[in-house]
């Protein structure tokens, strides 16, 4: 028996408002859709790997999602880090920084954490 790894899924309360973000600060592009009657996931993915991004919107939901501590994270490789810095520092999304050790962090807006690091193969 084998297992692979499959899709992630983030609650969202504003579809198109995160649609928007993840498709300019990481180029995701919606790869398909499901309707429910309360409910739509739509899956993003980056066009290079099999995995993608589920963003569930549960349409009567208005109060913001607990992250917790939010102590989990999806991490992305940059091919050009310094040009992925800059459009994140312009969009004003970055929340956290370690130049030691040469990552940093942006912020969806629901408070989800993605870390950004360079293509080091």
């Amino acid at each position: 028996m084998e297992f692979r790894f499959e899709h992630f899924n983030f609650n969202v309360l504003d579809l198109e408002k995160s649609m928007a973000f993840y498709e300019k600060s990481l180029g995701l592009k919606e790869v398909r859709r499901k309707e429910g009657e309360s409910f739509t996931l739509v899956y993003l993915g980056d066009g290079k790997t099999s995995f993608q991004l589920e963003l569930t919107w549960l349409h009567d939901r208005s109060e913001p999602y607990d992250l917790g501590e939010a102590e989990f994270h999806l991490a992305f490789t940059a091919t050009d880090f310094a040009a992925a810095h800059k459009l994140h520092e312009e969009m004003g999304c970055i929340c956290f920084e370690n130049k030691e050790m040469g990552i940093y962090f942006i912020e969806d807006p629901d408070g989800y954490w993605l870390e950004i690091v360079p293509n080091r193969s």
